[in-house]
């Protein structure tokens, strides 16, 4: 009598392994175009100019990530809800005036004077929050008058000077510029993170099985964790033939996965995305949506005024221009471009940083070429349109494979 032969457990992961890389790559692609695109801007600017793969230059780019992607997070969690705050940019400035004028002319400690510039965006977050859950007001037309409103308060505290240097051996402006980690703790902390996120996969996949749920192979986490490891720590090595990486970017690539992490492990962060999805339905299940837009406004605001003090910490500065210029559509574009949709729902704290990374990838490849900022613009309004397509292109699939 012959046997049928069972597979083993190794050799049944290995199609489960492959079914889900083929699900990722032909369904929901996620970040990936996101990343594609950005491997293309490196490999065009790399062979127009060698140097903007070096290790000088990729440790700059980094540092000039870290300000514009703080402010990135606090819109990737407006636009998850649907709205928009055009008004980061001015409530940056802000804050970079209010700790340049009480470090230097108040004589405020450091400490002081952050927490007095925190407290003035959590208190223009409330403000947004209240006139667009009690009058009605759209978010559009709030932010618009916060943005001049909020301008206005920053040439008033700046003063008559309209400019104010920040001492360069002041901490923050050590922070953001001067402060590298060694090598042995970049190293340490790429570990940690690699087994953390794998961790938290196998104790997630253990709670889907328990409540009979379907699962994500083990190998597919394996392999993300040990992919990131292994670029975290290529990354790390490459930097460190320069200056190493900077404590002001691992600052913010923290911030990403404390974001991350509330977005998509607590409460609030599923109440953020049901709200985002229907604020009908998220209203009949019991979640209080005003409290959640208000709660919104105030991260959003306070993220601007954290890049803002790491912008000025980075220029040991501020001024009537801080703030301004391209930082408020910077910010909004990063998080569109980096898979945030605007109609709301959908998206990630990662987004910010992919995103961020994009545009200042553009940036900075511009400026090695020499090339004019109004190419820089139109190059950035086309991939921001692009992002823009994608993202309607994928909700109109969604919508379809629903229907069927």
């Amino acid at each position: 009598m012959s046997e049928t032969t069972q597979p083993t457990p190794t050799r049944a992961r290995i199609p489960a392994l492959v079914d889900e890389v083929r699900s990722r790559l032909t369904g929901n692609l996620g970040s990936l175009p996101v990343v594609v695109g950005l491997v293309i801007i490196c490999v065009v600017f790399q062979a127009l100019n060698p140097s903007f793969l070096s290790a000088d230059n990729l440790v700059n780019l980094t540092l000039q990530c870290a300000a514009g992607g703080t402010i990135a997070i606090g819109v990737v969690l407006v636009l998850l809800l649907g709205q928009i705050d055009l008004s980061v940019g001015s409530v940056s400035g802000l804050a970079a005036a209010i700790l340049a004028v009480s470090l230097t002319q108040l004589g405020w400690a450091l400490p002081l004077a952050i927490g007095a510039a925190l407290l003035t965006g959590v208190a223009i977050g409330l403000l947004y929050g209240v006139l667009f859950t009690r009058f009605g007001v759209p978010s559009f037309v709030i932010t618009l008058a916060g943005l001049l409103g909020v301008l206005g308060l920053q040439l008033k505290v700046l003063g008559p000077t309209g400019s104010i240097n920040i001492p360069f051996d002041s901490p923050i402006v050590l922070f953001a510029q001067s402060w590298f980690l060694p090598p042995w703790v970049a190293y340490l902390l790429a570990a940690l993170w690699a087994g953390g996120m794998f961790t938290s996969a196998v104790l997630r996949q253990r709670r889907r099985r328990r409540a009979e749920l379907p699962t994500t192979p083990l190998g597919w986490q394996a392999l993300r964790a040990g992919g990131l490891l292994t670029l975290c720590a290529l990354g790390v090595a490459y930097l460190a033939t320069d200056r190493g990486v900077g404590v002001m970017f691992v600052f913010f690539i923290v911030l990403v996965i404390v974001m991350d992490v509330v977005l998509t492990r607590t409460r609030w962060g599923r109440e953020v995305y049901a709200v985002g999805g229907s604020v009908e339905a998220a209203r009949r299940a019991g979640i209080r949506v005003d409290r959640v837009y208000i709660s919104v406004f105030v991260l959003c605001s306070s993220f601007a005024v954290v890049g803002g003090l790491l912008a000025a910490g980075r220029l040991a500065s501020a001024s009537l221009s801080s703030g301004g210029g391209d930082t408020n559509l910077n910010a909004i574009a990063a998080a569109v471009i980096g898979g945030t949709s605007l109609f709301g729902g959908r998206g990630s704290a990662w987004s910010a940083l992919l995103g961020i990374a994009v545009i200042q990838s553009i940036s900075n490849g511009l400026t090695l070429l020499n090339l004019d900022s109004s190419i820089r613009y139109m190059i950035t309004g086309g991939v921001l349109l692009l992002a823009v397509i994608i993202d309607s292109l994928s909700r109109r699939s969604r919508a379809a494979h629903g229907q069927a």
